[in-house]
């Protein structure tokens, strides 16, 4: 895919230095020194035009959040899409834009993420309606092919996850299979994410918007890939099962 923008794209994200990482590579392993802080970092790989990082990073000012793709006009959209989520004007943005400071946005090839990240950087990856490259020939550029899941591995933490949704049923399956058969965690699978209604709390991206819109069904799951974040679901199945125990005994007594 190519896009095609304006005039003077190039020049106008390297202006926002406090905000585009057109130099991904220098950061890695350092990504907690340049938001100041040792909060979880979360990035979303292939975040489009970014209103789903940009929404998330006003909704939780608490953890860092990086959005990653590779083609400038997507950037720059992002850019702007950053600064309608954090109120940030025309009139305020010299100063304001500083504000922004749990977000980043990475002009960068995922295909060679592990180049951006160190091990056990990251704590979430998000995979929001990836290109699902339906030809069989194209298998190996799909997001969840195992080849980049052992990536993501690499590069999440002890609580490291990946957060799935897709508007595609062949994606979907085609990841059903891939993480099973690397023998990873799944969990709140669903085939139909928003059936009973769009949650008020749940941050919407803009395809998902346009097909939910649609009536299409919106395909979600996630993984579970770091060690403390599957002794943590472990935990929360044993809890529940034996609530439900308790639950049928008592219902059994009566």
């Amino acid at each position: 895919m190519r896009l095609r923008g304006r005039k003077g794209i190039r020049e106008d994200i390297e202006r926002q230095k406090e905000l585009v990482v057109l130099n991904a590579k220098d950061y890695k392993g350092k990504w907690s020194e340049l938001f100041g802080n040792n909060n979880p970092i979360h990035a979303e790989l292939g975040m489009g035009k970014g209103r789903f990082i940009s929404e998330m990073s006003k909704k939780y000012p608490n953890i860092n959040f990086i959005g990653v793709d590779m083609y400038d006009e997507l950037i720059r959209k992002a850019s702007e899409k950053a600064k309608v989520a954090h109120e940030i004007t025309v009139e305020n943005e010299e100063d304001a834009v500083l504000s922004i400071s749990n977000l980043r946005l990475m002009l960068f090839n995922i295909e060679h993420i592990e180049e951006a990240f160190a091990e056990g950087e990251l704590e979430r990856v998000y995979l929001n309606f990836s290109d699902p490259w339906p030809k069989k020939k194209h298998a190996r550029r799909r997001l969840t092919h195992p080849g980049f899941v052992a990536k993501y591995q690499q590069i999440l933490n002890a609580k490291g996850e990946i957060h799935l949704k897709t508007d595609s049923q062949s994606l979907f399956e085609f990841s059903l299979n891939s993480f099973a058969d690397m023998g990873l965690r799944m969990r709140n699978i669903s085939l139909n994410l928003h059936v009973d209604g769009i949650h008020p709390d749940h941050v919407m991206t803009e395809y998902e918007t346009k097909f939910a819109g649609q009536g299409m069904n919106i395909h979600r799951l996630e993984v579970v890939i770091g060690q403390e974040a599957l002794s943590t679901h472990q935990e929360q199945l044993k809890q529940a099962a034996a609530t439900a125990l308790a639950a049928e005994s008592k219902e059994s007594a009566e």
